[in-house]
């Protein structure tokens, strides 16, 4: 989960104001238009753009405001940003190794916005390479159990590249290489399984538990950062153990 416990990530994707709305709005655009401009404007031919349409659904972006991204995106409507990922590196509170990652037309503002919100709370920028090499780029599909047995959901894509099936509860996460996302969700369409969602993401090949104070120092951090217009992304390896989520909790 993003490089920190289910009960972090959930924290910290709700959108708490009408401002964190708002900013939360502008991200789910700018992955339309990028991805569009990247795969093509047809969701039917391009799982990622597909995916991206039905989170901005559920967060209740406008439609109109779906559909002007995805044909900037495309080349069909004119006034499309020159958007471009960068990845920072860095250190939270007790040495906790964060990647930021950012979809911006304009590095220098991100650059500035990003140390500053790891300068004012806690954290330190780390030179390229210093931290990235800690953690694996992957790719997840999510998806509802419903029926469908672990086994099943591993013999179907097995063969597209899916490398494990993990049990969250009430979903089932597929993790694969994020080169074989696409075909995996190919897979899964053949087998008459639907997913909810797709994504790249970066897994940590350590973990490092933390205490109640470090926890709540980098997720803190993780606040200011996730603030910050231009970070679409944070992840950690930071392992926040049960017994320090019910601390938080209390």
């Amino acid at each position: 989960m993003a490089g920190h416990s289910k009960w972090a990530n959930n924290k910290h994707k709700k959108a708490a104001n009408d401002a964190k709305r708002g900013k939360e709005f502008a991200k789910l655009i700018k992955n339309i238009e990028v991805a569009a401009r990247t795969g093509g404007g047809d969701p039917s031919a391009n799982p990622t753009l597909d995916d991206m349409i039905k989170k901005a659904k559920k967060a209740s972006v406008p439609n109109d405001n779906i559909e002007r991204a995805r044909k900037r995106g495309s080349g069909e409507e004119a006034g499309g940003a020159d958007w471009e990922t960068l990845m920072y590196e860095g250190y939270g509170p007790n040495g906790v190794a964060m990647l930021i990652e950012c979809l911006t037309d304009n590095r220098n503002r991100a650059a500035t916005d990003v140390r500053t919100a790891m300068n004012k709370n806690g954290g330190n920028m780390a030179d390229a390479g210093s931290v990235s090499y800690m953690f694996n780029r992957t790719g997840v599909v999510i998806l509802d159990k419903a029926d469908h047995e672990e086994d099943d959901v591993l013999m179907a894509v097995l063969d597209a590249g899916a490398e494990e099936v993990n049990d969250l509860g009430e979903k089932f996460e597929i993790v694969c290489a994020s080169g074989d996302m696409n075909a995996v969700c190919d897979a899964l369409k053949d087998a008459e399984i639907e997913y909810d969602s797709i994504e790249a993401d970066f897994r940590p090949t350590t973990l490092v538990p933390v205490d109640a104070s470090t926890a709540k120092r980098v997720l803190n951090l993780i606040d200011a950062l996730e603030d910050v217009d231009d970070v679409q992304n944070v992840y950690t390896n930071m392992d926040i153990p049960a017994d320090v989520v019910a601390e938080l909790d209390a």
